[in-house]
């Protein structure tokens, strides 16, 4: 659950136990990401907060990610997700401004199918970072 917070997903996950390997682990979570309904998304989307800035980062940086994150669960009535997982720390700031900014403008329609795949991408990579034992 703490890799996609969709009851659903975890329990078509865990029910197809032992995995061979890792590949066919993350094939398995893709899977039950595709199969999630809307009453799903909305519950895993429910669960997810909006990604944050290292602490360190400057104040001005944290006020406009703020300002930024207000907008999009004002429009769309959850937390902006977005898969960071091929960009480095230094990256971040500007990767979430540029997708919430551009993602506003979306439909909301558009934007639920944009969260989807974002939400699959963010759990592919949770859970490839539990199995090989990072946080």
């Amino acid at each position: 659950m703490t890799c996609c917070g969709s009851l659903r997903w975890a329990r078509r996950v865990a029910a197809h136990r032992p995995y061979p390997d890792l590949d066919a682990l993350l094939a398995a979570c893709d899977e039950a990401g595709y199969d999630l309904t809307p009453s799903d998304m909305h519950e895993a989307l429910s669960r997810e907060s909006s990604a944050a800035l290292h602490p360190r980062a400057p104040q001005a940086a944290h006020t406009a990610l703020a300002a930024a994150h207000a907008a999009y669960e004002s429009r769309f009535g959850h937390a902006f997700v977005i898969c960071l997982e091929k960009y480095g720390p230094d990256e971040h700031l500007d990767q979430l401004l540029t997708g919430i900014h551009g993602r506003l403008s979306h439909e909301p329609d558009e934007e639920r199918s944009v969260s989807a795949d974002e939400l699959r991408a963010l759990a592919r990579a949770r859970v490839a970072r539990a199995m090989a034992g990072r946080p």
